[in-house]
């Protein structure tokens, strides 16, 4: 704790606060991002987004369409549950229903499109060396929170994500009631052939998910348990979090022809919308 006589006056106070310039922790991102020491395959340049997120924290970020998200788990027991939003129209946002729905697979993995509620591709999963995702049970609340490690409050040891989320959201001046269900990846689940949902938890560390953005998008994570971790106490695990730009990558994935009908029509509805507001016409 700080002692308070090095606080006491303006001056000391400024002193105090000029000494922390240059202190580096691990729940912080690095500015610019180009500075993230490990850049995925040497990006440094045209790197946007670098930080590690502790267990029970949380982040968000704007993100530029073409831009190449990494989520990676240090440690083997980060669980990254995922909110998006359009960052030019936020009534449009994550649809996992539909995420699940459209592309006939419960179970997200790479070339994975993630749908918003206008049936559009927010972003696309594509790379996944962990393939222990989760699409159906969103995050945890603090009621839940409280009963299994009896806390859940966003500045407990033991936060809930719905509460992380309800703060990463108000930075971007969302309510509540805009956070949708939410997607997990690095902790999976399974359904049982009588409809039980069963973990089968994480793929250990280091292993790591890519998503290529297709329209300029709001990020929310929370770095907090499944609900259905079967460990008895809170032991989530650091998430790494960097971002690029990857125009050439979107183009790419774009020009694909073997898309599926329906994730063919929700490109081609993305793509329209973007050309639309790019001109102001957008309904």
């Amino acid at each position: 704790m700080t002692d308070t006589l090095t606080t006491a006056t303006t001056h000391a106070a400024r002193d105090h606060a000029r000494a922390q310039a240059g202190t580096v922790t691990d729940g912080m991102p690095t500015v610019p991002a180009s500075a993230w020491p490990t850049a995925p395959g040497g990006r440094s340049s045209a790197m946007t987004w670098a930080e590690t997120v502790p267990g029970g924290r949380y982040t968000s970020k704007v993100l530029a369409r073409g831009t190449r998200l990494r989520l990676r788990d240090l440690d083997g027991s980060a669980c990254a549950h995922l909110l998006l939003f359009r960052a030019d129209a936020t009534h449009e946002r994550l649809n996992v229903a539909d995420t699940v729905k459209v592309p006939w697979q419960a179970y997200p993995g790479a070339g994975h499109p993630l749908l918003s509620d206008q049936g559009r591709v927010l972003a696309t999963v594509v790379a996944d060396t962990s393939g222990h995702h989760d699409a159906l049970c969103g995050t945890t609340h603090v009621a839940g929170n409280t009963a299994k490690y009896g806390a859940g409050e966003v500045h407990s040891s033991s936060p809930a994500g719905r509460a992380l989320f309800t703060v990463a959201a108000a930075k971007h001046d969302l309510a509540p009631r805009d956070l949708p269900p939410s997607l997990s990846f690095f902790h999976g689940v399974r359904v049982a052939g009588d409809g039980t949902l069963t973990s089968i938890g994480t793929a250990g560390a280091g292993a790591y998910v890519d998503l290529l953005t297709h329209l300029p998008l709001i990020v929310l994570i929370a770095n907090t348990a499944h609900p259905l971790d079967p460990a008895p106490t809170f032991a989530t695990t650091t998430l790494e979090v960097t971002a690029w730009r990857a125009p050439t990558d979107l183009d790419a994935l774009l020009d694909r022809t073997d898309h599926d009908p329906e994730c063919h029509r929700a490109v081609l509805n993305t793509e329209d919308a973007r050309g639309a507001a790019e001109h102001g016409t957008e309904n």
